[in-house]
């Protein structure tokens, strides 16, 4: 799994959700009822205090996001650390490596568990051709180095030796300019693929030119998708490629009713695979009011489902398993066992508002938000589900 802070893009996704569309009717929806009880609460686990690391302790770290493993282990970035905790977010130890001074915005982190994590830091003198890629494979006691054929983007590891790059060659005038790369031998080394960057005299059109790439997800070294955002109406942006990224060929998706007068969006993190067969698309509708639908696969993503129910506005999402996941739309959260069939709703008893700036779930009881106010960053926990959250740092 991966946080990533590319600032180009995701600036430039964010404003692009403010154009103008038509209005988007009010779709039928089966009901959602708020029965938040149905989610038990999960005791904190009532262990022995874990080990402390070997690194020096972090008090509060100013988190900018979080990626949690289990009820104990995570990792975060703040703007100058790269911190992890053994504890759920009690403790935390800055395993940063020593010449990397600057995280937050500037560099795109993948985890793949507790001891598996690489931190691409693009080199801006030489944007968009080169960059430095740190990798640990001992929970950031020790970190190698190696240069990169990309500045930044999208990166994705299948585990501790294959990966995927969408390197971002930069954008303009709603178009956006990528090369798709692959390594497998953990990061040392990369072969280029694809790209459509028009400077490049072999660049291909299969992945147009046109539309700005928020994702690559891959299912393996052959299958991968692209999902972004297009601003016309009633299109959806996504592509996949069998090859091992060479060629794309346009997805289609069943539209719900009305969705062609609205701009359609697959943002960063809203499309991923929970087993190679099983998966969860999140959609954004943006007309005159935005809603989310909600697509499942059960076959590796040859087919998606449409799911029943909208849910109002848009935000962040959470991928459990083949059965759940969780949405928060700046209100409430919404809750699924059954593949998004039914939801229930969740209102928190904190007013999160324009203080919430990321969360992360690891089943449906317990997860984490962290919030913002006064310049202050604080780190909440929850154990039922989203209904109750208790401050644990600062």
């Amino acid at each position: 799994m991966k946080l990533r802070l590319s600032l180009i893009v995701c600036t430039l996704i964010l404003a692009g959700c403010n154009i103008s569309v038509t209005s988007l009717p009010t779709l039928p929806q089966q009901p959602v009822e708020a029965t938040p009880t149905e989610v038990p609460p999960t005791p904190v686990p009532d262990t022995p205090a874990p080990p402390a690391l070997d690194a020096p302790r972090v008090e509060s770290p100013e988190l900018l996001e979080i990626q949690f493993l289990n009820e104990l282990d995570a990792w975060g970035i703040t703007e100058t650390e790269i911190v992890r905790t053994n504890d759920g977010g009690i403790t935390w130890y800055d395993v940063t490596p020593e010449d990397l001074t600057e995280t937050g915005s500037t560099v795109e982190t993948f985890i793949l568990d507790k001891d598996h994590v690489w931190v691409q830091k693009p080199d801006f003198n030489n944007f968009p051709n080169n960059g430095l890629l740190y990798h640990t494979a001992d929970g950031g006691l020790t970190w190698t180095v190696s240069s990169t054929p990309f500045s930044g983007g999208d990166l994705n590891f299948l585990d501790e030796d294959r990966g995927w790059m969408l390197a971002d060659l930069g954008v303009g005038a709603g178009s956006n300019a990528v090369a798709v790369f692959q390594t497998g031998d953990g990061g040392a080394t990369w072969v280029q693929a694809y790209t459509n960057d028009p400077n490049d005299p072999e660049s291909g059109d299969s992945l147009p030119l046109g539309g700005l790439k928020a994702d690559l997800v891959p299912l393996n070294m052959q299958t991968a998708w692209v999902g972004g955002v297009i601003y016309s109406s009633g299109t959806v942006y996504l592509y996949r490629a069998d090859d091992g990224g060479h060629t794309w060929s346009p997805v289609t998706l069943e539209l719900p009713a009305g969705a062609e007068n609205s701009e359609l969006g697959i943002e960063e993190d809203h499309m991923h695979f929970v087993s190679n067969s099983d998966g969860f698309l999140v959609l954004r509708m943006s007309g005159e009011s935005t809603q989310t639908a909600v697509y499942t696969t059960d076959d590796g993503g040859d087919t998606w489902t449409l799911t029943p129910t909208r849910i109002p506005e848009a935000g962040m999402a959470g991928f459990l398993s083949a059965e759940e996941m969780i949405i928060y739309n700046g209100e409430q959260f919404y809750a699924t066992r059954d593949a998004a069939k039914t939801w229930i709703t969740i209102t928190p008893d904190i007013v999160f508002g324009d203080a919430f700036v990321t969360m992360d779930f690891v089943n449906l009881n317990s997860g984490w938000v962290v919030t913002v106010a006064d310049n202050q960053r604080s780190l909440y926990r929850t154990n039922d589900g989203g209904t109750t959250w208790l401050p644990v740092s600062p």
